[in-house]
């Protein structure tokens, strides 16, 4: 005998649902351009509350969506910082800052809205901070963090604010491009998406690690 869907079982679906039409949307049209209300009824939805209903303000539900994907790039961002404890090669802790998200990206075929939707949040100065938060606050980003910073050598605390930032930019922006160049099926500069992971450490190396022009 087949059991009926229950009730928490279909606001289960609808929520997914929600979820999986607002990042759509916010990675074609930015999060300020889209209400919940067109959430709703771009997910087909006969209330135009529901996204109210199920996650609250827009805020909740932009970070719904981060942690969506979150707990997977963690998992696997743990699983890397096990394998090398107290590594003295840079490249290790770039790689365990990258390899997560690519290799998430990659599970998530063509075509998929993640990447574009963490571009077009990190590029408003709310969203970009609410997000920025959540990333941090996982136990394995900071740890990343902490065994970087151990191995870039010292430098001016505006470069260092700088050269996070220029980090940030570059895996988000390049991750950005990669996914829409697989939507639209145009030309990219690396075959793969662990190509591509082994171009943004090279590139994120070179940034931690390059010369800082002497003031005059």
């Amino acid at each position: 005998m087949v059991s009926r869907p229950t009730k928490s079982d279909r606001g289960s679906e609808t929520r997914e649902l929600i979820l999986v039409t607002a990042e759509r949307l916010f990675a074609e049209h930015g999060v300020e351009a889209v209400s919940n209300r067109q959430v709703s009824e771009a997910a087909g939805q006969s209330n135009n509350s529901a996204v109210s209903y199920h996650f609250g303000t827009k805020e909740d539900l932009v970070l719904a969506i981060v942690r969506r994907h979150y707990e997977p790039v963690e998992r696997r961002r743990t699983e890397m910082l096990a394998e090398i404890t107290g590594s003295p090669d840079l490249r290790d802790w770039m790689s365990c800052l990258v390899r997560p998200i690519t290799e998430h990206l990659a599970s998530l075929g063509s075509p998929s809205w993640y990447a574009r939707f963490l571009a077009q949040v990190t590029t408003h100065p709310s969203w970009r901070e609410l997000v920025s938060k959540e990333a941090v606050s996982a136990r394995s980003m900071q740890q990343t963090i902490e065994g970087t910073f151990r191995l870039v050598p010292r430098l001016p605390e505006e470069v260092l604010q700088e050269r996070s930032y220029m980090g940030r930019l570059l895996l988000v922006h390049m991750c950005a491009e990669r996914e829409r160049a697989l939507h639209e099926g145009t030309a990219r500069p690396r075959s793969t998406w662990e190509s591509t992971a082994a171009g943004l450490v090279d590139a994120l190396v070179g940034v931690w690690l390059a010369p800082v022009t002497a003031r005059r």
